[in-house]
């Protein structure tokens, strides 16, 4: 070895579709190989969680283990329904996690946290850098309040992050922290090496011409309840040309709306409509809010420029940490796209799951793909 150059990472991927949560961590734990010193599992909400928290913890001991429930997982062969994916890192790499247990009262312990991890940032050894990889409860319907307020407290770290989801169930959602999988929560790992690594965000969706304007709302559940003057449901329908009854997860995954901040685009995508025709939105909303209908770009344009620009920075990535919006799977189905983005994922060394939003530093958003590239060496 190189005097001077960081050692290569030691990466493996794994993954198992095995329904009993035992049999499936012993088939993780031979694919990641010998003490890994970080592990990310991204697990189907199947499971019995009461029994593979703990076994998740028993099985990689000595590393500091991340997980949380999905809508589905992204691994080795793309778009995984069921089962788990993970990664497990080895090498020059340390890693913490730091706890948010209740994110309904999070203020106490955002600032502890935030302490924290600014004296572990301000410790890193030479040539080392940090990167925070946040995952929190999918129907807290506090992602904005957290991410915000970890991005103003933590300061100068990368945050990329997902919402925990179940596939759309819509019941409970859950992150892993001390060998138990709990609700009402967030997990911040905050990783350092000295290998480079990039932040990633992608979305394939522009602003039409078409205008929303948030008329009436209770934005403490993110419920909509009227739309330029109408019923909420009523006005989006009558936009994307469908009638109310036939609303639902394949029409909000095509026809998302999109907020404009500065000359920024973040999109606002949909959860369900309620009977009383109101909308109940993945992210904030407010009563006064503009958003434009969203038309959809290339996808696979989208997706080979920001991992273009990626490789040519840092080389071929060993490991991408993705956050992928299950709405934006929804849409790639329906356009016959899944198989071919699934694909691309798995050659770009991708490991992550389908969300229910997505975290990019201060901000929550909808129908992206975020994620952490990490370098070979």
């Amino acid at each position: 070895m190189q005097v001077g150059m960081p050692p290569s990472a030691q990466i493996h991927h794994a993954s198992t579709t095995r329904e009993e949560a035992q049999a499936a961590v012993r088939e993780l734990a031979d694919a990641l190989g010998p003490a890994p010193k970080v592990v990310f599992a991204f697990v189907s909400s199947s499971y019995d969680l009461d029994e593979l928290g703990p076994a998740l913890q028993s099985a990689f001991r000595d590393a500091c283990v991340v997980a949380c429930t999905t809508a589905g997982q992204i691994g080795s062969n793309g778009f995984q329904p069921t089962g788990i994916s993970a990664v497990g890192l080895s090498g020059p790499f340390e890693a913490e996690s730091f706890v948010i247990d209740s994110l309904t009262e999070m203020a106490d312990s955002v600032k502890a946290a935030s302490n924290a991890i600014r004296k572990r940032v301000e410790s890193l050894p030479e040539g080392h850098s940090a990167f925070g990889f946040l995952l929190v409860d999918g129907l807290s319907m506090l992602e904005e309040r957290l991410a915000a307020a970890l991005y103003m407290h933590v300061g100068d770290l990368s945050i990329i992050g997902g919402s925990a989801g179940d596939n759309l169930k819509f019941e409970a959602t859950h992150v892993l922290a001390g060998g138990t999988f709990r609700t009402n929560a967030a997990v911040l790992t905050v990783v350092s090496t000295p290998l480079p690594f990039r932040t990633m965000k992608v979305m394939h969706h522009e602003p039409s011409d078409q205008r929303l304007v948030i008329t009436a709302a209770d934005p403490e559940r993110r419920i909509v309840n009227q739309i330029n003057g109408k019923p909420a449901a009523q006005a989006y329908a009558e936009l994307v040309g469908l009638p109310v009854d036939a609303l639902g997860p394949e029409a909000f995954s095509k026809h998302p709306v999109v907020l404009r901040v500065d000359d920024r685009c973040y999109i606002r995508s949909i959860q369900k409509i309620l009977d009383d025709e109101s909308i109940v939105f993945y992210c904030a909303i407010e009563r006064g809010m503009v958003l434009s209908l969203a038309r959809p770009a290339r996808v696979m344009e989208s997706l080979t420029a920001e991992f273009g620009r990626v490789e040519r920075e840092i080389g071929k990535p060993s490991v991408i940490l993705g956050c992928d919006c299950i709405l934006r799977l929804l849409e790639l189905e329906e356009m016959g796209l899944d198989d071919e983005v699934g694909r691309f994922f798995s050659a770009a060394n991708v490991v992550g799951f389908s969300t229910y939003g997505e975290q990019v530093d201060g901000i929550h958003v909808n129908q992206t793909f975020t994620g952490i590239a990490i370098g070979a060496a």
